[in-house]
């Protein structure tokens, strides 16, 4: 059986239309990977604290020398990490807000990036310690961004996860989804049958 890690980053919850298109994309491969096991990691219904000063130290502290409060956030990056390294696909709903990605959404990223865990330093650079899932993002915006400097998500988002070792990814763009009724059926039509392909 594979698993499937859904991660949802939409202030809105189900109602987002990021989250709307990750939907659609888990129910077009459940279609045809009818033994997926399905992990919902919901950012917005299960908020991942923004990381400061304490939790960060936290990372940086010795297993043995970490106070109780110091082993709690630890085992909550464990556990997220956990849940990426275990996926065989990872789908990503992506909204935008004001040009950049949620801040849910780096907070996950911020306990995801664990030197020695996540990733590691080498004589050759950075390696991912992560790698092996396929990636599926599917970015809804209001505007259109796609290949403009504004696009700031796009390019952040790859180096991240190619960061920590994900280095397949796959985009799916519903750009224009705030320019009236015509534009936002339409992109999300494309959007649709362009996920129709990719869970195929």
């Amino acid at each position: 059986m594979s698993t499937l890690l859904q991660i949802n980053a939409s202030l809105f919850g189900d109602q987002g239309q990021s989250s709307q298109l990750s939907d659609r994309f888990i129910q077009a491969w459940k279609a045809t990977h009818a033994d997926t096991r399905v992990v919902v990691r919901d950012l917005a219904a299960q908020p991942v604290p923004h990381l400061d000063g304490a939790r960060f130290q936290a990372f940086l502290t010795p297993a043995e020398a970490r106070t109780p409060e110091q082993q709690a956030v630890v085992a909550e990056s464990d556990a997220l990490i956990s849940e990426v390294r275990d996926a065989d696909v990872i789908v990503l709903g992506l909204p935008m807000y004001n040009f950049g990605v949620p801040s849910q959404l780096k907070a996950y990223f911020d306990h995801l990036a664990r030197a020695g865990v996540s990733f590691r330093y080498t004589a050759h650079g950075p390696e991912g310690l992560l790698g092996g899932a396929k990636v599926y993002i599917l970015a809804a915006r209001g505007g259109h961004y796609r290949g403009t400097p504004a696009d700031t998500q796009s390019g952040y988002v790859t180096t991240f996860l190619n960061f920590i070792g994900l280095t397949d990814i796959e985009f799916v763009y519903a750009e224009g989804l705030a320019l009236g009724d015509d534009p936002k059926r339409e992109a999300l039509a494309r959007a649709a049958e362009r996920i129709g392909q990719l869970a195929a």
